[in-house]
């Protein structure tokens, strides 16, 4: 009798315990970037990112309406590809996901983003910066850095008054975030008197640059900028020195890697690149950041290329707005959402405007010196 007790007892258990995991409120965050192709590293150190905030959210034992919330990481590869991006995108709305961090480059973030849009989730992404991104007034769509306006015409006003050059070259890649930040480029440094001697196109795949070089060589720039990422720009400045061109080489966040040097194969003359990040922290914030790096490299064992920090405050970003709606529900916690002000991330303080833009959104620029990346200044 005793052993049917024990039985009954212990099957009450197993169900008592089965009800109480199944209050957990399951919450799903979508990560896409590009984990293949030429900047898989980007992509991947965002994903990481990512990772990292979903596993101390669940540490935490985040309560959302009174439920305790599991954090699940879908995550998706984009390649850097618009039409990839879009199957990725409709991939997480089929998954029901409760909200988006990504994508990362601002050519897939541009067409994913009507697709979350229209099926109401909420999207943050950590490291697109084209004005268009946030400029067509979709409610769901936010982002935690500053954007190309802000960054390619702060580097055009640094080359011409910081660095004094007279003469300007432009290169983009026709990407969405190419062409923005090299547009945004000759504004600024236009602004302050520099002359635009040439504008060349290549492609985000594109592995020889000759032609165009030698086309703006004999134009003799003080500076060459290029809008593109960084697979692309190391081997534009091994050929930039094959060809004799000393030029002042500068770029957007999207050269802005630990890679580039050794995508460049140790080509770089000490401060001849001037590149600059579409975030940047000071004063207190800089030791927030200072530690998520610490903690990524003791986690990966691989340091910080540039965004994994950003989209690990865009995670929490989104909790936090759960948290205040009390539910995980988008159409509940958007509104929420959209009202983040003063949010204290690793990367700094967080508020929306009426856009989804960051606000006060900061500029870091660097160079590089002995093959590493070494920090001139913050700037607003």
């Amino acid at each position: 009798m005793q052993v049917k007790v024990n039985v009954v007892v212990g099957a009450v258990a197993a169900l008592l315990s089965g009800a109480a995991m199944s209050q957990d409120l399951i919450v799903k965050i979508g990560h896409v970037g590009p984990t293949s192709g030429a900047i898989a590293h980007l992509g991947k150190d965002n994903e990481l990112g990512a990772r990292l905030a979903i596993e101390d959210l669940n540490a935490k034992g985040v309560m959302i309406g009174g439920k305790k919330a599991k954090f699940e990481l879908l995550a998706e590869d984009d390649a850097a590809d618009p039409k990839q991006g879009t199957a990725a995108a409709a991939k997480l709305v089929d998954s029901k996901v409760n909200g988006v961090v990504g994508h990362l480059n601002s050519g897939t973030s541009i067409p994913a983003s009507k697709i979350y849009s229209d099926a109401g989730i909420p999207q943050i992404s950590p490291s697109a910066t084209a004005v268009e991104f946030t400029s067509r007034g979709l409610k769901t769509t936010f982002r935690v850095v500053a954007n190309d306006g802000q960054l390619g015409g702060t580097l055009g006003r640094y080359a011409a008054t910081t660095l004094k050059a007279k003469k300007v070259a432009v290169i983009d890649d026709r990407t969405a975030y190419g062409q923005g930040v090299a547009k945004e480029f000759e504004k600024g440094a236009k602004s302050q008197g520099a002359t635009v001697v040439g504008h060349e196109f290549t492609t985000d795949k594109a592995v020889d640059f000759t032609t165009i070089l030698t086309t703006l060589k004999a134009k003799k720039p003080d500076v060459v900028f290029f809008g593109g990422m960084d697979a692309v720009a190391g081997p534009m400045l091994r050929q930039m020195k094959q060809l004799g061109i000393e030029a002042k080489f500068m770029g957007g966040d999207g050269i802005c890697t630990g890679e580039l040097p050794k995508l460049s194969a140790g080509t770089m003359a000490d401060g001849q690149v001037v590149c600059a990040e579409a975030g940047g922290v000071e004063g207190e914030a800089k030791k927030s950041m200072d530690d998520f790096r610490a903690k990524f490299k003791a986690k990966y064992n691989i340091d910080v290329q540039i965004y994994a920090p950003y989209v690990y405050d865009a995670v929490n970003v989104l909790v936090d707005a759960m948290v205040r709606a009390k539910s995980s529900e988008p159409a509940k916690y958007l509104p929420e959402l959209a009202k983040t002000s003063g949010y204290k991330g690793v990367t700094g303080v967080i508020s929306f405007d009426a856009k989804g833009d960051i606000k006060n959104g900061a500029l870091t620029l660097y160079t590089y010196k002995g093959g590493n990346r070494e920090q001139i200044a913050v700037v607003r």
